[in-house]
């Protein structure tokens, strides 16, 4: 059972993961393809929280609930000054 809910997780993960991978390759603008920056934490969520459905808390467990911490935390962080400096190289370029 616990297996079979990882592996479900771990699916989600990556089906979320391709789709915003996807929707990076397929928009033109710079500034559209941050918006796809925000489930690609969430599939790393997913994936982590497969990890601590198959390995328990364990070192590894424990270890990617804290990089699934570190992306759901730096991920706005990084879209937002990304997006700023590309504003700021527009205002410079006109």
């Amino acid at each position: 059972m616990r297996s079979a809910l990882a592996w479900a997780l771990l699916g989600a993960g990556a089906a979320v993961q391709l789709l915003a991978v996807l929707g990076v390759v397929l928009m033109r603008d710079a500034l559209d393809r941050l918006h796809y920056l925000g489930p690609s934490s969430v599939a790393g969520a997913l994936i982590a929280a497969a990890i601590v459905v198959r390995e328990s808390f364990s070192l590894i467990g424990i270890w990617a609930l804290l990089l699934a911490a570190f992306l759901l935390f730096s991920g706005p962080v990084l879209a937002h000054v990304t997006g700023r400096a590309i504003l700021l190289a527009r205002r410079e370029a006109e």
